[in-house]
């Protein structure tokens, strides 16, 4: 009888002891994981990074703190794992209003609606504008937005520039995303930070609107970067 055979017909004749655990599975490691994150990011939401304990977190996920340290080294690495998260979660709402037309001007319009929406968020506000760049430091936290903006940013700011006659460079491409990017970066820290978020973002979407329909009417009257340039040196000589 082959090894494997025999190992089975005795596991099934040892008796099983009640109250003895049986190895932890991975599936159970990975939801104590989800579990340790989900109820971190509930109270970093409400109390803050600052104002809320591990012993509070573990409390809430109802683990030991063994358990807590078997997955993260401490409290700022599961900080940033519910960083993490609430980004991808922006990322994917941004992402689902993208999608929704392939009109370059209507897409630039439907990813500031949902980007605006995203950082009226509470999560959002507390854990990626308020908390975020002190806990993770500046490096890092640009290393994070941009991992998950700066993409979706670069792809509206392409697609409009591509819906006029413009033949830029990549470099000259890049440069209008990092200002735009910029731009929402300051924009979603006005909106999180207002005592009426709702207000700030109209504010904020009224601007930038206006912005996109400057480049929208630029792009169907064929106007060139050139063109741009001289207008403006021709206005200064003439001042």
């Amino acid at each position: 009888m082959a090894k494997s055979s025999v190992s089975a017909s005795v596991s099934k004749l040892v008796p099983k002891v009640p109250g003895v655990p049986s190895p932890r599975r991975p599936d159970f490691s990975a939801s104590t994981k989800r579990g340790l994150v989900a109820v971190a990011e509930q109270l970093f939401t409400e109390q803050g990074y600052s104002a809320t304990s591990l012993d509070s977190i573990v409390a809430g996920a109802e683990v030991t703190k063994g358990a807590l340290y078997h997955h993260f080294s401490g409290k700022q690495a599961l900080f940033e794992a519910v960083f993490e998260t609430v980004e991808d979660d922006a990322t994917r709402a941004i992402k689902a209003a993208l999608r929704t037309t392939k009109e370059p001007w209507e897409k630039a319009i439907a990813g500031l609606q949902a980007f605006l929406l995203v950082v009226q968020d509470p999560r959002y506000r507390r854990i990626v504008v308020q908390d975020g760049p002190a806990v993770l430091g500046y490096e890092r936290y640009r290393e994070q937005e941009e991992r998950s903006t700066f993409a979706l940013v670069m792809e509206i700011v392409r697609s409009t520039l591509d819906a006029g006659t413009w033949e830029l460079e990549e470099d000259m491409l890049q440069t209008f995303a990092r200002i735009f990017f910029g731009a929402l970066s300051a924009a979603g820290d006005t909106v999180a930070g207002a005592d009426d978020p709702l207000a700030a973002a109209d504010r904020v979407e009224t601007a930038l609107r206006f912005i996109i329909a400057g480049l929208q009417t630029l792009a169907d009257a064929d106007v060139g970067l050139a063109d741009v340039d001289l207008r403006l040196a021709q206005g200064l000589d003439r001042g």
